[in-house]
C-alpha cells in the first residue's frame, strides 16, 4: 500500500502545474490568445461560438463559426472552421442536455501542443469564452486550484 502511494505521489509531481485560470493558444482557430477556465468538475471543454453553419467538404462535415476570444467584448470577432468530429449531448451548468457539434484541434499551454475535443456553445452568458474540461488535461497537468496563469498573462490591448 505504501509504495503505491509514493508511486501516485511521484507521478502527480512530475505534472507540471497549471493554475484554475490560464491564457492559451488555438493556432488552428487562429486564436492567439483566449481565457480558459480549468474545471476539473467539467468532463469536456467548451469554446463560445456562435453563427454557427454546417457545410460540406470533401464529403465531410464542417462547421465555420465566429468567437469573441474577450471576455465581456463584442468588437473582436474571429471567423473559424473545423471538421465535425461528432455530435454530443452536453448538460450544461443549469442542468439543461442540449446536442452540441465538437471538433477537434490544437490547443497550446505552457509551450506544450496537443489536440483537444472542444463543444461549440454560445458561452455569452458565461464567465469564460473557454472552459477546459479534465479529459483535455488529464494525464497532463496537475492544477493548482488556488493560483492563476502559470503561463503568465498576454500584453494588454490599449483601449481605443
Amino acid at each position: 500500500m505504501r509504495k503505491t502511494l509514493q508511486r501516485d505521489k511521484k507521478q502527480k509531481s512530475d505534472l507540471t502545474v497549471i493554475g484554475w485560470r490560464e491564457w492559451i493558444s488555438l493556432p488552428d482557430l487562429g486564436i492567439d490568445t483566449i481565457k480558459a477556465k480549468v474545471d476539473t468538475g467539467a468532463r469536456s471543454s467548451s469554446l463560445h461560438a456562435y453563427d454557427l453553419h454546417r457545410f460540406e467538404r470533401e464529403s465531410e462535415e464542417w462547421i465555420r463559426f465566429k468567437v469573441h476570444p474577450v471576455q465581456r467584448r463584442t468588437h473582436e470577432i474571429i471567423e473559424a472552421e473545423a471538421r465535425i468530429f461528432e455530435y454530443r449531448s452536453v448538460r450544461s451548468s443549469s442542468g439543461k442536455a442540449s446536442m452540441r457539434p465538437v471538433i477537434v484541434t490544437n490547443i497550446e499551454l505552457l509551450g506544450i501542443s496537443w489536440p483537444v475535443e472542444l463543444t461549440l456553445a454560445n458561452r455569452d452568458e458565461m464567465g469564460f469564452r473557454m472552459l477546459l474540461g479534465r479529459e483535455a488535461f488529464r494525464q497532463r497537468f496537475f492544477v493548482d486550484a488556488g493560483k492563476s496563469y502559470y503561463g503568465g498573462k498576454p500584453p494588454r490591448a490599449k483601449k481605443n
